[in-house]
Formats: C-alpha cells, sequence, structure tokens
C-alpha cells in the first residue's frame, strides 16, 4: 500500500502515432477499446486521442505532424521478446502490458491470431535461470504473450498466476555505475 500517495491505478499512458487513422482502427478495431476522447491541440500542433483499457484506465496517442520516426532498437524494442529484442534506450516506453482474466487468456490469444494479429507464443514467466517455463507451475507469476501495433509499438496481454509475497522482492537494484560497467565489458571481449 502506498502511505505517500492515495494512487488509483495509471490515468493515461502517452504514446505516439505515425497515423491517427490506423491507430483508431487497431486500438478500437482489433482490441476494442472504445475511443473516448479527442483533441485537437491548438495552433496546429496535432492530436491527442485517449481508448479506455478498462478499470478506468487509458492508452492515450499524441499526433504531431513534425514528429520524427522511432528508431527500433532505441525509442522502442525492435521486435518481441521471443525474437530476443527486449532492448530499448534510457528513459524509452519498452512495452505496455494490458490486464486480461486469467480464464480469457488463451482465448484473447486465438482471437488475435484470427484477427490477422502476429502473436508471440505464451511465456509462462518464472524465478528460473531463464525466466520463462514452458509448462504452467507453482512458480509461475504471470502468463503473457507479445505483439505489436501498427507503430511497431511492443504491447503485451497479460494475467497474474498467483498472489507475491515478500520474498519475491529479493534483487539489489542496480546503479549508473553498473551500467556502465557493463559497457566496459562488452568494449573489452568485441
Amino acid at each position: 500500500m502506498n502511505t505517500e500517495f492515495e494512487l488509483g491505478g495509471i490515468n493515461h499512458l502517452a504514446l505516439v502515432s505515425s497515423d491517427m487513422r490506423r491507430t483508431v482502427d487497431f486500438y478500437s478495431g482489433v482490441l476494442g477499446m472504445p475511443l473516448i476522447k479527442t483533441i485537437d491541440l491548438p495552433g496546429g500542433m496535432g492530436q491527442h486521442f485517449f481508448f479506455d483499457c478498462g478499470g478506468g484506465d487509458c492508452v492515450a496517442f499524441f499526433w504531431f505532424p513534425d514528429a520524427p520516426d522511432g528508431v527500433p532498437g532505441v525509442s522502442a524494442p525492435k521486435g518481441r521478446p521471443e525474437q530476443g529484442e527486449l532492448l530499448s534506450a534510457v528513459g524509452s516506453m519498452n512495452h505496455v502490458a494490458f490486464h486480461v482474466p486469467t480464464d480469457k487468456f488463451d482465448e484473447y490469444r486465438r482471437r488475435l491470431k484470427d484477427k490477422g494479429v502476429t502473436v508471440s507464443p505464451v511465456l509462462n514467466h518464472d524465478d528460473s535461470p531463464l525466466g520463462v517455463s514452458g509448462e504452467v507451475h507453482d512458480g509461475v507469476f504471470v502468463r503473457s504473450f507479445y505483439f505489436q501495433d501498427p507503430d511497431g509499438i511492443l504491447l503485451e496481454f497479460a494475467c497474474w498466476t498467483r498472489t507475491f509475497e515478500a520474498s519475491d522482492v529479493s534483487h539489489e537494484p542496480k546503479t549508473a555505475a553498473d551500467r556502465t560497467a557493463g559497457k566496459d565489458r562488452h568494449a573489452a571481449t568485441a
């Protein structure tokens, strides 16, 4: 429980679209998220549209006429995690995970495939050295699969499979110095 601020979740996450019509078609047409608010920004700066993603939360998109193109591997991952692509730049938005009901998880994956969306295999995330398991077991804490929107934004449907305990927080946070040391290590082996 947050003792500092009474937060009720994510009000909205704002991303950038290259083609708002295509974004509306995907998020409302394919994913079924109602478009609940549209704004034309003042002075011809662009647009800002909001989609209801459930639970009182929204995914929003800006469209800017002069927005630079995204750079795969910098502004977002180049592909999906099962393709070995997870890296994105500091300060970038890596992916958006939508919570789905456990009992609808497999059906939703099949539905997206039927709509022509390329989806990853199901990943059963656990605490093993690889971080995933081919089967569901007591150590799996979330099941998920990944897909991308028309701009390459990495999306995930995920469902928690167990309640977290104090023992689930067991890793020392890395620092900027660890990041620099990692770069030096890679340079030395290149």
